[in-house]
């Protein structure tokens, strides 16, 4: 990189310091212009940066001369006041030396161009950036030191490994060379292939704690789903009324669960539509429910089941039993609460805490978090596959070479180019 790229790397707006981020190759030139010199490397110095005689600021300088910096070339951090008009005082005087503003995710795009780190971990820092809750920070934090990378580098070696036997096979078949190592191969390719295909079997737990689960609370008319959802999330998020059918769209809520970022979402009363407008609201209740990660089945305790809440009932549902304070309801195995009263919310919220610490929960072995994580293993595994239908050694080691290379888009090895743009465009400035 020949160009120098500029940012705003703390947040935008009035502050006590602002910190300025510089990077590229001339760095150390147009550090000196502002500051009358470069200071020693790595020691903050503080210094009156200067736009010719005119002094815009007394400010701490970190020189970080390349390769030992974030980026891998010459940095500098220019530690400000906060003041908007500062910040923007410095920034001109940086474009007047020849620097650029950065584009997002720009700084980690040239240390993962520069080898200073893997793509993996590059998600793992912008998952750092966006991480809401404690589950999410953790996740991020073991995918940004390298968890995935490891794991991936694992299984590369043991594949290297395999297909330089494979290859000594066909290479050097009349010399004095084990007679099963063509088993062995065959043996070592499958048990890697399990283990890849145990982590692709994981229920998207990475990903689902990445971006959340999504839970839709369903059920007749007055059963009660606004003031459960209400009750759940801790204030008025859902209008309350006596009225049958006054939840017409759904109404979302986010929450945390266990650590897990979870969106509730409360939807119109399941029943024979009485207009279009009613018709569509329960429309957009069953596709929320086709795609929702845990369906809550609302009854009340005071009325009979309704025949189309029973006819949700199965796999990834949890039934709840509202208005308990009313009856004991006539639906066996359900969670009995009362929104009005609060009895039972807290059983209920122990349940959905455990579905979401089972369902995203986070584990000390690296997690897949992106669906192209998911898409390089599960076709390196099609590869492996093919290991036992081959009936020549070449073809053999053929798809021992394509699932290395498969493998490797993992961590940004091949194929960069297609995936560069999609991994960094999640990136804020100045990162």
């Amino acid at each position: 990189m020949g160009d120098q790229i500029f940012a705003l790397a703390s947040g935008s707006g009035r502050a006590a310091v602002a910190v300025m981020r510089l990077s590229g190759s001339g760095t150390g030139g147009l550090v000196a212009e502002l500051c009358g010199g470069l200071p020693e490397p790595r020691r903050a110095s503080l210094r009156r940066l200067r736009q010719g005689e005119l002094v815009l600021d007394r400010a701490l300088v970190l020189w970080l001369p390349g390769p030992r910096s974030y980026t891998g070339e010459d940095s500098a951090e220019l530690q400000l006041h906060g003041g908007p008009a500062v910040v923007a005082a410095v920034a001109e005087a940086l474009v007047a030396l020849g620097a650029r503003p950065a584009e997002p995710g720009e700084f980690t795009r040239r240390a993962f161009l520069n080898g200073k780190l893997d793509l993996t971990a590059a998600e793992g820092i912008a998952d750092l950036i966006a991480a809401e809750t404690e589950a999410q920070r953790r996740q991020a934090l073991r995918q940004a030191e390298g968890g995935l990378a490891a794991r991936h580098a694992e299984w590369a070696a043991r594949l290297t490994r395999l297909l330089a036997r494979q290859e000594a096979f066909i290479e050097f078949e009349e010399e004095d060379l084990p007679s099963d190592l063509d088993a062995q191969v065959a043996v070592g390719a499958g048990a890697l292939r399990e283990e890849m295909a145990a982590l692709l079997a994981d229920g998207l737990r990475g990903e689902k704690l990445r971006e959340g689960l999504a839970i839709a609370i369903l059920g007749a008319p007055n059963a009660g789903k606004s003031s459960l959802l209400n009750a759940l999330v801790g204030r008025d998020a859902a209008i309350v009324s006596t009225r049958a059918g006054t939840t017409r769209d759904v109404v979302e809520v986010r929450m945390v669960l266990a650590g897990v970022p979870v969106t509730l979402a409360d939807t119109a009363g399941l029943r024979e539509a009485v207009d279009e407008i009613e018709a569509e609201g329960v429309r957009r209740a069953l596709a929320r429910a086709e795609t929702a990660d845990l369906r809550l089945l609302v009854f009340a305790a005071d009325a009979e089941p309704d025949a189309a809440t029973l006819a949700l009932c199965g796999p990834d549902t949890l039934v709840v039993v509202n208005k308990a304070d009313l009856g004991p309801g006539a639906v066996e195995g359900g969670v009995a609460v009362s929104a009005r009263t609060g009895k039972g919310l807290e059983a209920l919220r122990t349940q959905l805490e455990g579905v979401a610490a089972a369902r995203a929960g986070l584990t000390d072995a690296a997690a897949l978090t992106r669906p192209r994580h998911r898409a390089a293993l599960r076709e390196a595994v099609e590869w492996l596959d093919r290991l036992p239908e081959a009936g020549l050694p070449e073809l053999r080691a053929e798809a021992l070479r394509n699932a290395l290379r498969t493998l490797s888009r993992l961590t940004g090895r091949v194929d960069v180019e297609q995936v560069l743009d999609l991994v960094f465009r999640e990136f804020c400035i100045g990162k």
